[in-house]
């Protein structure tokens, strides 16, 4: 099935109005719906008293409608109006808005604006992506994007030897099928750890070897005949995932969120979270939890207006 509920998690900063135009492009080709969501700070709650308490309700209520307003004025012009009618004001912490709505809704994606530095890191600058990633049960797309950018047209899948491949490559393979973009496999066979005073069972040699046996028995089979392109490269997980993205000129980095094993290093949590800092490319989460519904194209209504979401 195809994406259906997008999300984007949106702040007033370019890369969140960026994020909300990419969402709005996915949300067309893939005959979907795209949903900004944006949570308010509750500027009292740290100090409430009963008297701030007992207009705790006005008080939210006005920034809610502060808060829309203000959004609405940082998106206009990047996506369609029906877009930002449809967008979801609430007051908390951003990850929490965000899954809470993801669940309501049964979302199947939520998009964020990828930033190194801003006034409003709140979305991703500070620990949102992490936290979604973590505590949303779903992909988390953190994208690299500008405003006039197309949908992705070359994805990389970083895949492992653990549970976490068959949902990555899964999503990956609809992914690229739904948006006609060309899909590479790439693994990283890192060294095994040195052990003090233990003599390796196997050389690096041998280890690679047997590793990229592995790969072309239980991981490569996962993306199917479509012509996928597999790639195995020894090195670090972070450095090599960055230097593949840069040099094929992928617009797009799907990772799982983490392996388990002496085999399967591959996307520890500390691998996702540098990627998340450093951010080479849009980068899509795909946790294990989540066994995601591949996306498949589908015709677009004739009815749908600019970005064809509703």
């Amino acid at each position: 099935m195809p994406w259906k509920q997008i999300l984007v998690g949106v702040d007033d900063s370019p890369q969140a109005a960026a994020a909300a135009a990419l969402g709005a492009r996915l949300a067309h080709a893939m005959g979907g719906t795209c949903i900004p969501v944006h949570a308010v700070r509750e500027w009292w709650v740290a100090f409430a008293d009963d008297d701030l308490a007992y207009h705790a309700p006005e008080l939210r209520a006005g920034l809610v409608d502060l808060g829309r307003k203000e959004m609405a004025r940082a998106l206009a012009g990047h996506v369609p109006e029906d877009v930002i009618r449809g967008m979801i004001v609430r007051p908390g912490r951003p990850a929490v808005v965000l899954r809470d709505v993801a669940r309501e809704l049964e979302a199947d994606v939520i998009v964020l604006g990828g930033k190194h530095h801003s006034a409003l890191r709140r979305w991703v600058g500070g620990s949102t992506a992490l936290d979604a990633v973590r505590s949303a049960g779903l992909p988390v797309l953190v994208t690299a994007q500008r405003a006039d950018d197309a949908v992705f047209r070359r994805i990389v899948a970083a895949v492992d030897l653990s549970e976490a491949a068959a949902p990555t490559a899964a999503l990956a393979r609809g992914l690229a099928t739904a948006l006609g973009a060309e899909l590479i496999a790439l693994s990283v066979i890192e060294p095994p750890l040195p052990l003090p005073d233990v003599t390796p069972p196997l050389t690096e040699t041998e280890y690679s070897r047997r590793a990229v046996q592995a790969l072309e028995r239980s991981v490569w089979p996962l993306f199917g005949e479509r012509g996928v392109e597999t790639v195995a490269r020894s090195g670090h997980v972070v450095d090599v995932i960055q230097h593949e993205a840069a040099r094929r000129g992928a617009d797009l980095v799907v990772v799982g969120s983490h392996g388990k094993g002496w085999r399967e290093r591959l996307l520890l949590g500390s691998a996702t979270e540098r990627l998340l800092n450093h951010l080479p490319t849009s980068l899509l989460v795909v946790p294990v939890e989540a066994q995601p519904r591949a996306p498949q194209r589908r015709p677009a209504r004739e009815s749908a207006g600019a970005g064809g979401t509703r």
